[in-house]
């Protein structure tokens, strides 16, 4: 599946290298937590970029996307293809990780 600038709202784009894309709706505690780490990763990792994209609004992109609980995660390569997804908080261990497959 691939994602582009688009899919992603207005204001958002891919990332260089990578793209993490976060859906989160406004009163999911583990989103909050979650947007730190992927912004943290995103400051530390050149060309990677970090888009929040609320599910409550973009409903059509999720029923698309099946996506089914927040915080949901994708990764992104550079060309928008979706190269890993998992749900729930993540580790800044595992996100890291997961970039190795975007490069």
């Amino acid at each position: 599946m691939l994602l582009s600038a688009a899919d992603l709202g207005e204001g958002a784009g891919l990332g260089e290298r990578a793209t993490l894309v976060q859906f989160s709706t406004a009163f999911c505690q583990p989103c909050r937590a979650t947007r730190r780490i992927l912004a943290e990763v995103a400051a530390m990792v050149e060309g990677v970029a970090h888009v929040e994209i609320d599910a409550e609004r973009r409903l059509e992109l999720v029923r698309r996307l099946e996506i089914l609980r927040t915080p949901t995660v994708l990764v992104l390569d550079a060309s928008g293809r979706v190269v890993r997804r998992a749900s729930g908080q993540p580790r800044r261990a595992d996100v890291i990780a997961a970039l190795g497959e975007a490069f």
